[in-house]
């Protein structure tokens, strides 16, 4: 496995972007400068021995060694031991609403970002156990493939938004069916399908999915996020989302329905408010399924690889300097560059 061990420096490559940009804005003032004294094709007849290929090739030579200069610093890795770890635990899918009625405010800070705090509490509970992500609203597609990696969940829990789905709505029922195929085929392990959403269902079939999912010995949680009294929803500027009339649209959490598709996916309902009641009642639940023996391959040591490219890069750095500017009297016999 390749990776960076300080991915934040290739950032830095965008400087070869902005000296490529001097560059040719260098060239197009040269050309008016050159054309102020007189004829183009009569000005480099004055210069027989100056060659724009050779100034061409060495600006990108130099620009290649500015970019594996900056691979150097990210520091490649290469993964040089890969180990094969059994583990007792668990499966869980985690399927996490991000419809715009999750940035109501009843639940503080708001339904996501109360939503996104719980997962990473349950995640830091986890030792053997694997998780995935589903994120939904009017669709839903998996954010992050079962792993047993929890660096990586929270990484991409991090940066879930309503933003990642423009198709805006709740189906609870595609949720359910992304989650339901996104476990391993492995048996005798206990899976759960761990569904957050503030219970407005759009698009219906949430029953029929959540039974299926009992069928595959899935067991389906709800946990229920907001007021049942419903809140506002917030579009930034002190103002919220309005219907047709101009009135202000309440999002209510609808308990009744998540208890049923609870109840229909062999499952529980928990409703989640400013308090930390919720997350131990789901630890509770979690910790009466059934424990099977999962596998993860683990790359436990990792191999330096920036001496490879260092030797690329003095490589880069001898050719170019090299190369002049002007024809070389000693191989004027030899014609590699043209102009």
């Amino acid at each position: 496995m390749f990776r960076f061990e300080s991915p934040q420096y290739l950032w830095l490559l965008w400087l070869v972007v902005v000296l490529v940009a001097v560059r040719y804005y260098s060239l197009w003032r040269r050309q008016k400068k050159i054309m102020r004294i007189g004829d183009k094709d009569l000005v480099r007849q004055l210069m027989p021995d100056a060659s724009t290929m050779r100034r061409r090739v060495k600006f990108w030579l130099t620009m290649a060694a500015v970019a594996v200069l900056v691979v150097v610093i990210a520091r490649p890795q290469m993964g040089s031991k890969i180990s094969n770890e059994k583990r007792n635990g668990i499966e869980t899918i985690i399927c996490l609403d991000i419809s715009n009625s999750m940035l109501a405010q009843d639940v503080a800070p708001s339904r996501l970002d109360k939503s996104k705090m719980l997962v990473e509490n349950l995640v830091d509970n986890f030792t053997n156990d694997k998780i995935g992500l589903v994120v939904f609203a009017g669709d839903a597609f998996v954010q992050l493939p079962i792993t047993s990696d929890y660096v990586s969940a929270k990484m991409f829990l991090h940066g879930i938004s309503p933003a990642l789905i423009s198709t805006q709505g709740t189906d609870i029922a595609r949720a359910l069916s992304v989650a339901s195929s996104s476990f391993t085929q492995q048996q005798g392990v206990g899976k759960a399908i761990i569904l957050i959403t503030d219970g407005e269902d759009h698009e219906g079939g949430a029953l029929e999915a959540a039974k299926e999912a009992r069928k595959k010995g899935i067991n389906v949680f709800i946990l229920g996020i907001g007021s049942t009294k419903g809140s506002p929803i917030p579009v930034g500027g002190g103002e919220y989302i309005r219907d047709n009339t101009g009135n202000i649209v309440m999002s209510a959490l609808n308990e009744d329905m998540c208890r049923d598709i609870a109840r229909a996916g062999s499952g529980t309902y928990i409703h989640v408010d400013n308090t930390n009641d919720a997350q131990e009642k789901l630890n509770d639940e979690l910790s009466k399924l059934q424990k099977g023996e999962t596998e993860s391959v683990i790359y436990s040591e990792y191999a330096e690889q920036f001496q490879s490219f260092c030797i690329v890069l003095l490589v880069l750095l001898i050719v170019e300097a090299c190369i002049m500017e002007k024809k070389n009297p000693l191989f004027k016999h030899f014609r590699l560059f043209k102009k």
